[in-house]
């Protein structure tokens, strides 16, 4: 006779007795969080962790630029991957889930609603400033003019979505989280990683940080250490 389910009985009965913690699988509780999850807020603000990357990169090509560095035409292709991440990833993809749910929800709600409008506002004419950057890369020639007119882009972008951001990660997002139950919180996570997929396929967010990871190499600030002050 086959006494292998007894002697798992009592193996069990033995550990509890002994008050050992048992801890199902999480295949046991497929609704449970898998590792490495995260709140959809978490999530908008690491997206944002990858908008300021892009800044620090605008922030670098503006000072190449300034100066007339030699590999300007260089510089200006790492601008253009720059701004097509920022079209694809931060606009297409980031702000469409503010202005989807983010935004209609506080509205809905009565809360920072003066603050939404800005950051809608915000948001139309950071594309233009997007749109008039990819246009202006796709030129070979860089005179003075169209160096003029690159420069003045990047340093209006730089200038409105750092403040954007600060604003959006300590008064916008945190009011967003309160409107929702846990429960509900992770439903929105599912929604969230569904757009992700559907707009950014398959490589996602971390697609989209590595590319901007391979630009901040072109331009060389791509170590960390480089930041600190030498004082």
């Amino acid at each position: 006779m086959d006494h292998g389910g007894d002697g798992r009985r009592n193996f069990l009965a033995g550990m509890a007795g002994a008050g050992v913690v048992l801890i199902a699988s999480p295949a046991a509780h497929p609704e449970a969080k898998r590792p490495g999850d995260v709140p959809p807020t978490e999530d908008l603000m690491r997206e944002h962790g990858v908008l300021r990357r892009i800044l620090l990169v605008y922030e670098e090509a503006i000072r190449k630029l300034l100066s007339a560095d030699a590999a300007a035409i260089g510089v200006v292709d790492v601008v253009g991957g720059a701004a097509n991440i920022v079209h694809r990833f931060v606009e297409g993809y980031h702000e469409k889930l503010e202005e989807d749910f983010v935004f209609p929800k506080l509205e809905k709600a009565g809360k920072l609603v003066d603050l939404t409008q800005v950051l809608r506002i915000q948001h139309a004419a950071g594309r233009k400033v997007t749109d008039t950057i990819r246009e202006a890369t796709r030129q070979r020639s860089l005179g003075p003019e169209r160096r003029q007119l690159l420069t003045t882009n990047l340093q209006a972008f730089v200038h409105m979505y750092a403040p954007h951001a600060a604003w959006e990660d300590t008064e916008l997002f945190p009011a967003f989280r309160q409107l929702y139950t846990e429960a509900e919180l992770d439903r929105l996570g599912e929604r969230f990683e569904a757009q992700e997929h559907k707009l950014l396929g398959g490589a996602g967010f971390e697609g989209s940080l590595q590319e901007v990871g391979d630009l901040e190499k072109a331009l060389g600030i791509h170590d960390l250490g480089k930041f600190t002050p030498g004082v």
